[in-house]
């Protein structure tokens, strides 16, 4: 009799037996499986090291720095001057970085040099002023040191100003010039012009003009374009602007030009032609001074209007000669006492015919400024402060550019000296 096989035992052996088999093929595959995973998280690096990220091989490097950051003045020092105190260096590396700020946040503008070794202010610091700094440098390897310190810059004992024309917001002429009067003389001119930025949109060269020691200009070459904006940008706060005194003013001042208008007075004929945007936009017939009392040539800027005010000679150096308490309608065209000026007390043939003035310009008017229709209150209700007057044909000398604000009548090339 045969024997048969028992399936289920023989089946069983079979299916142990490879499984014994079968284990170690599995475990080569996982392993192989990680390898090619490790290999391919390791990076291609072919061995040319480009593969490499920068700074790769400096892992671990925990030198420090070699570069050291200098500050001047000291940490928490008292007192600084306003100029020249500030400095920044790096010895044995170039600064990356420096930031200097007051306890506003508004940032000192200064640049790197280009050798990365000094950082210096582009202008002088504030007075009476809280600072902080935040410095960076590289050495060679790239590695950084950084240095922060403080400091307060001085109280000033004596303090100036400056007077500024034209207004905050207002619309002028386009002979206005950018004028500022200091409320102490200065002997450290640059240094305070180096402190006012006069510019305009659209942009045109603008120069300022030293008169004396108490009054500097801006102006460009030739009359502003109708419409430009101007923007004067004070930053006299800290600037010494002579020994021990110091300007405590930061302030920007913007101000818009107006219509073009000029207008010029012949004294020969007797008339006046105002011209508007560079058209003729009336002539009116006037009276200038006469020929004991010329009237100064020259290009002279409205710098004041008065609907009625009083004219004393003694004032303008004629003693007696007249007193008018209520002439009407008056604009100042220089310091020295020039008007163009309402005159209801000369007859009426006298305007465009005769100069009997004592040099200013005169126009027919009444008595009271009631009178829209005369000629002095048109043209007054014409004008705005910078309009320009030009007289020609006087028998005098033509007008010093620092009386009032008629820097027109200076050359460019003066100008700029």
């Amino acid at each position: 009799m045969k024997r048969q096989p028992i399936s289920g035992t023989s089946a069983g052996t079979r299916r142990e037996r490879g499984s014994r088999r079968g284990g170690p093929g599995l475990l080569a595959l996982l392993l192989g499986a990680m390898l090619l995973f490790v290999t391919a998280c390791a990076g291609s690096d072919s061995g040319d090291g480009k593969g490499k990220k920068d700074g790769a091989g400096k892992a671990g490097d925990t030198q420090a720095s070699q570069a050291v950051v200098t500050i001047a003045p000291k940490d928490d020092a008292k007192n600084v001057a306003t100029s020249g105190a500030l400095k920044i260096g790096a010895d044995k590396g170039r600064l990356t970085s420096v930031k200097v700020e007051d306890t506003k946040g508004n940032e000192v503008e200064g640049k790197i040099t280009a050798d990365g070794t000094s950082w210096e202010p582009a202008h002088h610091l504030g007075a009476a002023t809280r600072y902080k700094v935040h410095a960076i440098a590289k050495d060679s390897e790239g590695r950084e040191s950084a240095k922060d310190t403080t400091f307060t810059t001085l109280v000033p004992k004596n303090t100036f100003v400056s007077y500024f024309t034209p207004e905050d917001g207002s619309t002028v002429g386009v002979g206005m010039p950018v004028s500022l009067r200091f409320s102490r003389g200065i002997t450290a001119p640059e240094d305070v012009e180096k402190a006012v930025k006069v510019t305009a949109e659209p942009s045109v060269p603008i120069e300022g003009h030293w008169f004396g020691n108490d009054r500097l200009d801006f102006r460009p070459e030739k009359y502003w374009a109708a419409g430009t904006k101007v923007t004067l940008k004070l930053n006299l706060d800290g600037v010494e602007g002579r020994p021990g005194v110091y300007g405590k003013q930061s302030k920007t001042v913007r101000f818009t030009v107006g219509r073009s208008q000029v207008s010029v007075v012949d004294a020969k004929a007797y008339t006046m032609t105002v011209k508007r945007d560079g058209k003729v936009f009336k002539t009116i017939p006037i009276t200038a001074g006469a020929p004991s009392t010329t009237t100064y040539n020259g290009q002279m800027v409205i710098s004041e209007k008065y609907k009625v005010t009083r004219m004393n000679g003694a004032t303008v150096g004629f003693g007696g000669e007249y007193d008018i308490k209520d002439v009407p309608h008056a604009m100042r065209l220089s310091t020295s006492g020039t008007f163009i000026h309402g005159n209801y007390w000369a007859g009426a043939g006298t305007f465009g015919s005769a100069n009997v003035s004592h040099g200013c310009v005169g126009l027919r008017d009444v008595r009271g400024g009631w009178d829209k229709e005369a000629p002095a209150a048109w043209f007054f209700n014409n004008s705005i402060l910078g309009d320009v007057v030009v007289v020609k044909n006087s028998n005098d000398k033509q007008i010093q550019p620092d009386n009032g604000l008629n820097g027109w009548n200076m050359s460019w090339a003066e100008w700029k000296k």
